[in-house]
């Protein structure tokens, strides 16, 4: 079983936006939903992967968050 860093698709009230995504990214969004899928026993559309990649992605950037933290405060 592999380790992802995703877990459950969490059912969100969502915003749509629209990307372009380069081709071999694609291949590798479709993958990573194939194998995520297999391991949860759902079929996951890979377009649903996007929102939380992102988000695991911005959780996890320290740079991110100390810049959120210094523009948060300096607004309060």
């Amino acid at each position: 079983m592999a380790k992802l860093k995703l877990g459950a698709i969490e059912d969100d009230k969502p915003v749509k936006i629209s990307v372009e995504l380069p081709a071999a990214l694609h291949r590798d969004l479709l993958a990573y939903a194939e194998i995520l899928g297999r391991e949860s026993g759902q079929a996951i559309e890979p377009a649903k992967l996007v929102a939380p990649m992102v988000a695991r992605f911005m959780a996890t950037d320290r740079g991110f968050l100390k810049a959120k933290r210094t523009v948060s405060s300096g607004s309060s």
